[in-house]
């Protein structure tokens, strides 16, 4: 079965909307194991719009499965993640002041920057991820790099998944299969939910690992979060 991972960044933009602990973030994230989650995310911003580098060593200190540090990896992003040493650190290419992740590393033109990076923290025994296109020469260049495991961007999966779900999958089947052969491990995120996440996963058999925030956080408005957790289990099961 493929792990869920709870972004609890959402959680946290709620928060800081009142300038109070309202919702309590790391109460959300015990909450979350409680009800099934196997691993908590967060994406801490430079303007710390949402997530806080004071919530990062709180959450270390409380959770109890996997802990995932999203982020582009400026000096002081890195020195926070060798500091906390969480499971897993997954890379992302944004921007400052971006507003959602919407594209992978391009591995060929940064090949020295990442790989550097991904040195650095396997020397703090942080396992890494690359946030990444679903494209063959680029996932070589993954592979060039060291990391550990490769997080699709699962965003044009999303928006295609209502007009052909078969011709939305394609390519990442192509790419799991391409991953599978070189030896990376794959992680998938952004835009998944709970019309179209099955469905990604009966098609990516060797899929390790979701991190899933925006579409969860909305969904326990209506259901519940202990009812939304297993609605999401059971699509990866």
């Amino acid at each position: 079965m493929s792990r869920l991972s709870v972004n609890v960044n959402k959680i946290a933009l709620l928060r800081n909307s009142r300038g109070s602990n309202i919702p309590d973030v790391v109460q959300f994230a015990l909450d979350c194991e409680r009800y099934g989650a196997q691993g908590i995310t967060v994406h801490p911003r430079p303007d710390e719009r949402h997530v806080r580098r004071s919530d990062v060593y709180e959450l270390k200190k409380a959770v109890t499965t996997e802990f995932n540090i999203e982020g582009y990896p400026t000096e002081d992003f890195l020195r926070m993640v060798i500091e906390v040493k969480p499971e897993q650190c997954t890379l992302v290419p944004d921007e400052p002041g971006q507003l959602t992740s919407d594209h992978g590393w391009d591995t060929i033109r940064h090949a020295a920057f990442l790989k550097d990076v991904v040195k650095r923290l396997h020397d703090a025994g942080v396992r890494v991820s690359l946030f990444i296109d679903p494209v063959g020469v680029l996932l070589d260049g993954a592979k060039a790099t060291g990391t550990d495991r490769i997080e699709f961007y699962t965003g044009p999966y999303a928006h295609d998944f209502t007009k052909d779900k078969y011709a939305a999958i394609k390519e990442f089947v192509t790419a799991a299969e391409h991953c599978d052969k070189i030896g990376l491990g794959i992680n998938a995120g952004h835009d998944l939910n709970l019309d179209n996440l099955k469905f990604f996963k009966q098609h990516i058999p060797s899929l390790l690992e979701v991190s899933i925030g925006h579409a969860l956080v909305r969904d326990c408005l209506y259901y519940g979060l202990e009812n939304t957790l297993q609605l999401y289990r059971r699509q990866l099961e």
